[in-house]
């Protein structure tokens, strides 16, 4: 049965891959779909599209601002199994936002590190291969060795930190309010990347 399994994540992974495009590719998809006034999606909302604006706007001052330490260079340089970071995300995630820029600068340090993206929605076999919790949630990191086509190690929807900020607020007030939304928001900008390039880093330890 596992054997199965995995034949079936692996030709699932390869499909996706065929379709996948590079970060560039998907930065300029989302400010185009800004242009159009549009949104990536089964669902294509005035709100969904209105967090797409936003998020193209995210994603432009994290291109050019998130920062890696010397040390954290150090550790993703010195990784040497060749791996493709496949992600499944979509235009309108606030948290996609946020750590997509991250994932990008931290697999430019090395180039066995090939960072490529999906929308969830056209890959919904994928999608439900590497559920959370029992839901979509993205952005979701599949980690694959390149060499032997195995799935090695996730990350996401969020970082540690704000997965561990999310199932606190959960466990006392039942759901996520649009005020703790927005306190993640802030986190976030605080943040400034910093938790999502630890958690990356770990992946590759």
């Amino acid at each position: 049965m596992e054997i199965l399994e995995n034949t079936m994540i692996t030709d699932t992974i390869k499909e996706s891959l065929n379709k996948s495009m590079s970060y560039i590719q998907y930065r300029t998809l989302v400010a185009s779909l800004v242009e159009q006034q549009s949104t990536t999606g089964n669902e294509k909302t005035e709100a969904l599209i209105a967090y797409t604006k936003m998020n193209d706007q995210r994603m432009k001052r994290w291109d050019k601002t998130v920062k890696l330490s010397d040390a954290a260079i150090k550790k993703v340089k010195e990784y040497s199994l060749n791996v493709t970071w496949l992600v499944l995300t979509e235009s309108w995630c606030g948290d996609a936002a946020h750590i997509m820029p991250v994932i990008n600068k931290v697999a430019e340090q090395n180039n066995s590190i090939d960072y490529r993206i999906v929308l969830r929605d056209e890959h919904e076999d994928l999608m439900n291969q590497f559920l959370t919790n029992g839901g979509k949630a993205i952005p979701k990191l599949i980690m694959i060795d390149n060499e032997t086509n195995e799935v090695i190690n996730t990350f996401g929807p969020r970082p540690s930190l704000a997965t561990e900020m999310v199932n606190v607020y959960k466990a006392q007030y039942g759901k996520l309010t649009p005020e703790f939304k927005e306190d993640l928001q802030r986190w976030y900008n605080k943040d400034k990347g910093q938790s999502t390039v630890e958690d990356l880093v770990n992946l590759l330890s």
